[in-house]
């Protein structure tokens, strides 16, 4: 059995029955493949439209009213997969600073606080996460207790 074959085998046995009907007549791995990029990437058009649009979307990118800072994150991280998926990669330090200025106006003194404090070039995600939960715990107890 050819290394093609094999590879064709292996590409075959991972698709769920659906993927499985469309590229069952693909003859060898390299068809297969370019296949299922183009069905679930698109052409390039459409992957520079997506592009664009999620460019929009991480630009537009700002807190909700009464969200969650687990919430902001995982919208953030929905934006920012989906463009690396199309080939664009955020720095961290840029996310970090993205996160920072999408928060609420109740958030500005910490946002102050931490942009002062901190090197942000340097600053995982993890610790800016933290800090923020740690705040918000914070201020709920300031409230629960008044």
């Amino acid at each position: 059995m050819s290394i093609d074959n094999k590879v064709l085998n292996i590409l075959l046995v991972s698709l769920d029955k659906t993927e499985y009907n469309l590229v069952r007549r693909c003859t060898s791995a390299h068809e297969l493949w370019k296949f299922l990029i183009l069905t679930h990437e698109g052409t390039e058009q459409v992957k520079n439209a997506k592009l664009v649009l999620l460019n929009r979307d991480y630009e537009l990118f700002k807190m909700q009213p009464n969200e969650s800072i687990n919430n902001l994150y995982n919208r953030s991280l929905d934006i920012t997969n989906a463009l690396l998926g199309l080939g664009k990669v955020i720095e961290k330090n840029e996310l970090v600073r993205k996160l920072l200025g999408c928060l609420n106006d109740e958030w500005e003194p910490k946002v102050t606080i931490i942009e002062e404090s901190k090197d942000l070039k340097a600053m995982e995600i993890e610790e800016l996460l933290g800090s923020l939960m740690t705040h918000k715990v914070k201020l709920n107890k300031k409230l629960n207790h008044c």
